[in-house]
């Protein structure tokens, strides 16, 4: 379940639950309204971590890179840090 259903899963039981005044013999629209919304909030929060746990596998990729000039004085060495997003 994504986000987006698992909001609208939460706004159709809030609906269920206070807006709507209707009976239907043999069934609580109440306790329906209750049960979406709780299904929704927890498709909500389970594809909230999904999405968090998949940009959390971008990682970064140090590279260094060492160089040696000469000068007049002697050797200098450059180091240099890339960063790359895998």
């Amino acid at each position: 379940m994504s986000i987006g259903g698992g909001i609208a899963l939460i706004v159709i039981g809030a609906i269920l639950a206070f807006a709507v005044q209707d009976s239907v013999p043999g069934v609580n629209l109440y306790v329906i309204g209750i049960i979406c919304m709780l299904a929704g909030a927890v498709g909500l929060v389970l594809g909230l971590a999904l999405t968090f746990q998949r940009s959390s596998r971008r990682r970064l990729s140090t590279t260094e890179t060492v160089e040696r000039q000469q000068t007049a004085v002697g050797d200098a060495t450059v180091r240099r840090t890339d960063q790359d997003i895998l």
